[in-house]
C-alpha cells in the first residue's frame, strides 16, 4: 500500500514533473506472471525511474551495504528500501549470495517482477560492463523471461558522489523479452550461465548504445582510481567536449 502511495500520490507525480521521464517498449512487459527486468546501472536513482515507468510493482535486489549502515540515517534508509520493495543482495559470494538469490527466486515464483542490475554495481565510467551470472541462474531456475532494459541519462541526473540530483530528462527503454526455456534444468551449468548472461548484456548494450567492456565493473573501479588524470590539452581525453567536425 505504501509503495502505491509513494508511486501515485507523492514521489511519482513530483518526479514526472521535474524529470519528464519518457519510456519505450512497455508492451514488452508481461501483464501478469513473473519476469526479470535486467538493466544497465548508471546511478543510485535507477531503481526509482524503472518502477515509475512500469505499471506493475517491481521488487529490486539492492546492495546489502544499503541495509547495514548505522545510525538514524541508516535506519531511515533501511525502512525506505523495504517499503519500496527492495531486498538486500549479498554480493560477497558463498551462503550469503545463495540466500539472496533464493529471495529473488521466491519473488519470481510468486508471479512478481524482479529488477536486477547484471553488472552488480554502478558503472564507474559510463560504459556497460560484463554481467554476473546470477541473472541467468534466476531466469533458468524460475522459468521466467528476461526483459532487457536501458536507462538513459540517469548518470547526468545523479552521478556517483553527488547528493542533490540535477534536473535532467531521463528515459527507460524496454526490449523484447528473452526466453531461456531451452536451458531448463541447467541452472548449474557455468557455460550455459555465461552464454545466457552475455546474450542479456548484448541486448542491454543494443538498447542503451553504451560501449561494452568485457571486465567486471567492480574490478574496474580500482583501475580508475589509480589511473593518471587526463591531459586537458588532449582533445581525445575522456570528458572533453566534442571537437568541431566530430560525430556528436
Amino acid at each position: 500500500m505504501f509503495y502505491w502511495f509513494l508511486k501515485r500520490i507523492v514521489v511519482g507525480p513530483i518526479l514526472r514533473v521535474l524529470f519528464r521521464p519518457w519510456t519505450r517498449g512497455l508492451e514488452h512487459l508481461p501483464v501478469k506472471d513473473g519476469a526479470i527486468i535486467a538493466a544497465n546501472h548508471l546511478s543510485f536513482i535507477d531503481s526509482i525511474f524503472v518502477p515509475i515507468a512500469v505499471p506493475r510493482p517491481v521488487v529490486y535486489l539492492a546492495k546489502n551495504d544499503y541495509f547495514t549502515r548505522p545510525g538514524v540515517r541508516g535506519s531511515a534508509q533501511r525502512w525506505f528500501l523495504r517499503v519500496t520493495n527492495q531486498l538486500p543482495m549479498d554480493r560477497g559470494g558463498g551462503a550469503g549470495s545463495e540466500d539472496s538469490l533464493r529471495s529473488g527466486l521466491e519473488v519470481l515464483r510468486a508471479g512478481a517482477l524482479l529488477g536486477i542490475y547484471p553488472e552488480g554495481t554502478r558503472s564507474p565510467d559510463g560504459k556497460l560492463h560484463r554481467g554476473r551470472t546470477g541473472v541467468a541462474r534466476l531466469a533458468i531456475a524460475a522459468g521466467v523471461p528476461v526483459v532487457p532494459a536501458a536507462l538513459i541519462g540517469t548518470d547526468a541526473v545523479q552521478p556517483k558522489g553527488r547528493t542533490v540530483p540535477r534536473i535532467r530528462r531521463v528515459g527507460v527503454v524496454f526490449g523484447e523479452p528473452l526466453d531461456f526455456a531451452r536451458y531448463e534444468g541447467r541452472s548449474g551449468d557455468r557455460h550455459v550461465l555465461r552464454s545466457v548472461t552475455d546474450e542479456i548484456m548484448y541486448e542491454i548494450m543494443r538498447l542503451s548504445g553504451q560501449e561494452y567492456v568485457d571486465t567486471y565493473a567492480a574490478s574496474h573501479k580500482p583501475k580508475l582510481l589509480t589511473a593518471d588524470p587526463p591531459d586537458p590539452a588532449d582533445p581525445s581525453a575522456p570528458g572533453m567536449p566534442d571537437q568541431p567536425g566530430s560525430d556528436a
